[in-house]
């Protein structure tokens, strides 16, 4: 069976014993959970529902976007799960799946369950096709979906007006005790193919050289950028990547516009959304970056990339 890997061939290599260390560790720190990241209080889901020419941006949580784009809704790792293992959500939605307008494309980003959660799936309308990293096909044939179209890094597909790219990221994959790293991992990136205006959703990944090869490559837009679950970051570094590296990510894509995400929905790791984002924006003061460049949506909040009349 393929086995999948990072550029350089860099992995997680840490033991049970790490693992051990990490929940040690977890015992003695605690953290205030009684934060939590909050609901936009100016959701417009009738508006969305209506909209298919205004490009849009609206965070639902998680990794999870409603993208509208050419035209088309546009789904990113579409996950509603009220619990991640034992652990209960510690944000709703800010959307629920049937406040959403029909959807034309689902994008996964890998196979972990906060990224792809087919009790969500199911929730969705629309007669949709599914874009999967490869090594996913199969298992959504299983589940019953036949428009799944499986990509390699740098794959490029056209649909219907949208150039669509899968695209590197550093971290890993697994379902089962039996499955590691059997499916690939990435971010995808859309470009309006009318228009130009790109967006590149990042997937869940760690620092590594890729951010400028797609910078470099693709030049997008907008970044969808993970900042959350890097705590311990002797523990996490490899696969997820901390809001201070965030920032040196989203510089070197060269876009203007950073979005942040992969914070706040589940606790999986140390760190808590709002550490997250004071860090985020601790950063993005220090490098002295134009606050207008930096846009941070609150659950169920939509971005309209041009005015609404």
């Amino acid at each position: 069976m393929k086995k999948f890997a990072n550029l350089d061939n860099i992995e997680n290599t840490h033991t049970f014993k790490d693992l051990l260390r990490w929940q040690r560790e977890r015992r003695s720190n605690k953290k205030d959970l009684t934060q939590q990241i909050q609901q936009s209080t100016n959701k417009e889901p009738q508006r969305l529902k209506e909209n298919r020419s205004i490009h849009s941006i609206t965070w639902i949580g998680h990794s999870t976007f409603l993208l509208q784009v050419g035209g088309l809704n546009i789904l990113t790792d579409p996950v509603w799960a009220p619990k991640m293992g034992l652990q209960k959500r510690l944000t709703a939605p800010g959307l629920s799946a049937g406040q959403l307008p029909d959807i034309d494309l689902v994008l996964i980003s890998h196979g972990h369950y906060d990224h792809l959660d087919f009790n969500s799936i199911k929730q969705l309308k629309g007669k949709i096709s599914f874009y999967v990293p490869a090594g996913l096909k199969g298992l959504f044939r299983k589940k019953g979906y036949q428009a799944v179209t499986e990509a390699n890094w740098w794959e490029e597909f056209v649909e219907r007006g949208l150039k669509i790219m899968f695209v590197p990221a550093q971290h890993w994959s697994r379902r089962s005790a039996f499955d590691m790293n059997t499916s690939h991992w990435g971010g995808w990136v859309i470009e309006d193919l009318k228009t130009g205006e790109s967006v590149y959703f990042a997937g869940d990944t760690g620092y590594f050289r890729g951010f400028r090869d797609i910078g470099e490559r693709l030049k997008p837009d907008t970044v969808l950028m993970p900042i959350g679950a890097y705590e311990p970051e002797w523990f996490m570094k490899v696969s997820h990547i901390n809001p201070e590296d965030a920032v040196k990510a989203f510089l070197e894509t060269g876009a203007s516009l950073f979005i942040p995400m992969h914070y706040g929905a589940y606790r999986l790791a140390d760190d808590t959304g709002p550490e997250a984002l004071r860090r985020l924006e601790k950063e993005w003061e220090k490098q002295s970056l134009d606050e207008a460049r930096l846009k941070v949506l609150s659950l169920g909040e939509t971005l309209w990339k041009q005015p609404v009349s």
